[in-house]
């Protein structure tokens, strides 16, 4: 019987997993592992980047819109040290993406060999799961313990390191080369919560005066939408969500208040927050965003938490009902339980709460967006593309300028997985790359990739990959010269004691036409809305490049500075 050298095995265990694109960029260490990809029928899609951290990102907005796991790959040395940043993102964010990266020979080891790297030590404390494959022959059951670790339980991030030899070595048996079919997608093995604490969560529920439902990731992880909206409709409790949890609810349900938290949130939204006596937080960890630095919900409020994880549930707050488990397992058992107790429900008016924030909110929103500001102000390019872009849109934040504005501010029509910001350590950069790995994770869907001047520089080289590939990605810039999240910081906080935050202005269209792509450059808010809607039709990729008000002198949702 034929045997499979290593890199042959490992294109065939990710093709059992039904992995359909792996994106990466190739060095001396992969010349095995692309031959493989070159020779063999596997039917997988090879999306070659500029940057590692590129690849890493697109991995893991696809894995985000997909609901598949993200694969992406890199060469020992740099490489590895290169592809960390989205590896770590999408392991906070529970986000099943698996990191390949290719390693010098076991052989070499200890002997000043160039790029070597004790990759299993790096990646331990950044991943859910993590091996170094030093002999071929182990290679099948590793993989498979990848997937299990990274689509089960609390979802996660993989690392895979393949020496040179273990790509050459020819002793893989064909008959190991198989999958667990549910370890293509995510969450692949639900686990239910404890029936006695889904009567207990009820119980809480149904004797609280105000009940809130804050929603974190792990609604949309989980695919609870729907459970979640019969539950909150049967209580008439008002949703609020963290910014990686938008799509539990459409922006548009009447009992959704939206983002809540230091970004994001607004006074309004804030209050009603402060006015629940209950709040139920679903696949959230309840952290400093998310509460403000632990003051909204105070400390005192009746805590009912459900979540996969089992060390997020008391972490920070005092817990009354504990739910172990699936989000979406959890909210189907607890809308049955409201069901067979329906005499006891007295549901309670959500939705005027909600009414009441948003007009608060939107009315000051909308005052900036129309007013006669000769400048382009942040809340009129929302409020433009708000009304150029289709309902089933992917738009992909960066977590500078762009995030605390849409998260807080556009109104995304559809449930699921619409916006995309890399909360969980914020690195610029992250929006252009995660616009090409949601496109090839949900093609059908405009995804549109907004980022600040500062993040288009670290990222500006992926610009020839979406030209290569003529990607139909439209791309925005917000052109305002400057770190304005730390300018604004020092702002409030260092009495405007500014110091190397400040850049020149660069013409992004130009550098943008100069790589193939068709752009735009506005400068006054009438030049907005003709701009945003040529880019939205265009069927290639598109950039407008919108100067606008700097940061730290515009009104951001972000609590730190409103305050």
């Amino acid at each position: 019987m034929t045997k499979l050298n290593g890199a042959q095995a490992m294109v065939r265990m990710l093709q059992a997993h039904g992995v359909r694109h792996v994106f990466g960029l190739c060095g001396d260490t992969s010349l095995p592992f692309y031959d493989a990809l070159a020779t063999l029928d596997h039917g997988m899609q090879h999306i070659l980047t500029r940057d590692e951290r590129s690849a890493a990102y697109m991995a893991d907005a696809y894995a985000r819109v997909s609901g598949r796991v993200g694969v992406c790959e890199g060469p020992s040395g740099g490489g590895a040290t290169y592809i960390l940043p989205g590896i770590v993102e999408a392991n906070e964010s529970s986000i099943p993406v698996l990191g390949i990266t290719t390693d010098i020979a076991t052989t070499s080891r200890g002997r000043y060999t160039l790029t070597e790297l004790d990759q299993k030590s790096l990646f331990r404390p950044l991943t859910k799961w993590n091996a170094v494959i030093d002999r071929a022959d182990r290679l099948p059951e590793t993989v498979r313990a990848a997937f299990r670790a990274m689509t089960s339980g609390k979802p996660g991030a993989a690392h895979l390191a393949l020496p040179f030899d273990t790509q050459k070595d020819a002793t893989v048996e064909a008959d190991d080369i198989w999958a667990q079919p549910e370890h293509a997608t995510y969450p692949s093995w639900r686990c239910a919560p404890d029936p006695s604490a889904v009567t207990a969560a009820v119980t809480a529920l149904l004797s609280a005066r105000q009940p809130l439902i804050i929603c974190g990731g792990g609604v949309v992880i989980a695919g609870a939408e729907a459970e979640l909206a019969s539950v909150a409709q049967r209580l008439g409790a008002p949703v609020a969500t963290t910014i990686s949890g938008q799509g539990s609810l459409p922006e548009t349900h009447p009992l959704c208040v939206g983002v809540v938290g230091s970004n994001g949130g607004t006074l309004p939204t804030r209050a009603v927050v402060e006015q629940s006596d209950l709040v139920m937080f679903i696949g959230c960890r309840a952290g400093s965003v998310t509460t403000e630095r632990w003051r909204f919900p105070a400390r005192g409020t009746r805590i009912v938490h459900i979540d996969a994880d089992p060390q997020v549930i008391g972490a920070i707050y005092r817990t009354e009902v504990a739910l172990v488990g699936d989000a979406r397992l959890a909210l189907h058992a607890i809308d049955v339980e409201l069901g067979r107790r329906a005499s006891e429900v007295k549901r309670q008016d959500g939705a005027t709460r909600v009414a009441r924030a948003l007009q608060e909110k939107f009315s000051a929103f909308d005052r900036l967006a129309t007013s006669g500001e000769t400048q382009v102000l942040p809340e009129r390019l929302v409020a433009t593309l708000n009304e150029v872009l289709p309902s089933d849109a992917v738009v992909v934040c960066d977590p500078g300028t762009p995030c605390p504005y849409f998260s807080a501010f556009y109104r995304f029509r559809e449930s699921g997985r619409h916006f995309i910001s890399n909360r969980a350590h914020g690195a610029l950069g992250y929006s252009m790359s995660g616009a090409i790995g949601a496109h090839f994770g949900r093609p059908q869907s405009k995804c549109v990739s907004v980022m600040g001047d500062g993040s288009f520089a670290f990222t500006a080289g992926e610009l020839e990959t979406i030209v290569r590939l003529r990607l139909p990605i439209m791309m925005i810039v917000v052109s305002n010269s400057v770190f304005g999240w730390i300018k604004a910081g020092q702002k409030t906080g260092f009495d405007q004691r500014y110091f190397s935050v400040d850049f020149t202005r660069t013409d992004h269209a130009r550098v943008a036409e100069a790589y193939g792509v068709r752009t735009w450059r506005v400068t006054e808010p009438s030049m907005l809305r003709a701009a945003f809607a040529a880019a939205a039709e265009h069927g290639g990729p598109t950039l407008v490049d919108v100067v606008t008000q700097p940061l730290h002198e515009a009104r951001a949702p972000v609590s730190e500075w409103v305050a």
